[in-house]
């Protein structure tokens, strides 16, 4: 991270400190503002936490009210959390320092510089093996995230749904902000992030897979009502409460009837209200 020295701190950081604290911490961006010196903060948990806000105010200039600020609300959204210092880590008397780190749900959210080189792979694994190798790619990744989580042994409404607050745990723990909610006669999993959206884009196969994953798993029709790489601020599915499982072709087209009920009975929700 390129730094230079920072202004002042809008929500209550000072800015850099003059003198010899000043001339001993690392500068930081050059931005002001506090959306500005959250990802500044945000870019030190990712690089060097665990790390105590002592340290962050030291190398970002700011005052512990302005970084108990910042830590505060990442740890409120989820994107942070706090631990006590071990033993050896201790310097002088007293409590172990709190550390500071990055969650899943924080690194989920940090913009990521390999996209442009995921995507040339990608493509480039389509010209060597063809469409059928990209869509064999999504799905292996698709079963990774979900590795470990078995399929649901009896259609109940508590067991679907159960298996469904499963399936979002393990796509959180990936990166994705995954949370489940009733809606109507059936459950919606949410995936409040996707760390790959910019490549979905320009590859559906990555989400189609995931749709896969959880028919798999839920032996259901699932129904996918919104995506981020669409532009939407979800990825939003419905799996229905009240079906039988797919078993054959006429099954699965009478599944997807019955999914499509409960959707068309909420209104203005394509997702967007997930958040």
């Amino acid at each position: 991270m390129k730094t230079v020295g920072l202004p002042h701190d809008e929500d209550g950081g000072t800015g850099r400190r003059t003198g010899a604290a000043s001339s001993a911490a690392p500068a930081t961006l050059v931005t002001s503002g506090e959306g500005h010196t959250r990802a500044a903060v945000v870019q030190l948990l990712l690089e060097e936490g665990p790390i105590t806000a002592t340290a962050i105010g030291t190398k970002l200039g700011l005052t512990p009210a302005g970084v108990r600020r910042h830590l505060d609300a990442l740890i409120e959204s989820g994107q942070a959390r706090a631990s006590r210092s071990a033993p050896w880590q201790q310097k002088g008397r007293g409590r172990p320092a709190k550390q500071y780190q990055l969650t899943a749900v924080g690194r989920g959210r940090l913009g990521h510089a390999y996209d442009d080189l995921a995507g040339a792979a990608i493509r480039q694994l389509g010209e060597i093996g063809g469409e059928q190798a990209i869509t064999e790619f999504a799905r292996r990744r698709a079963r990774t995230v979900v590795k470990g989580i078995e399929p649901v042994a009896e259609h109940t409404a508590e067991n679907t749904t159960a298996k469904a607050e499963e399936i979002a745990e393990a796509f959180t723990d990936a990166g994705f902000a995954a949370s489940t909610r009733k809606v109507g006669a059936g459950v919606q999993i949410c995936q409040h992030h996707c760390p790959v959206a910019h490549v979905a884009e320009e590859f559906p196969q990555l989400c189609e897979a995931e749709l896969e994953a959880f028919r798999d798993l839920l032996g259901t029709h699932v129904q996918r009502l919104a995506t981020i790489a669409n532009g939407d601020c979800a990825c939003t599915t419905h799996v229905p409460l009240f079906v039988l499982p797919i078993t054959d072709t006429e099954n699965a087209s009478a599944s997807h009837k019955a999914a499509a009920q409960p959707a068309a009975v909420r209104t203005n929700d394509s997702g967007r209200s997930a958040e």
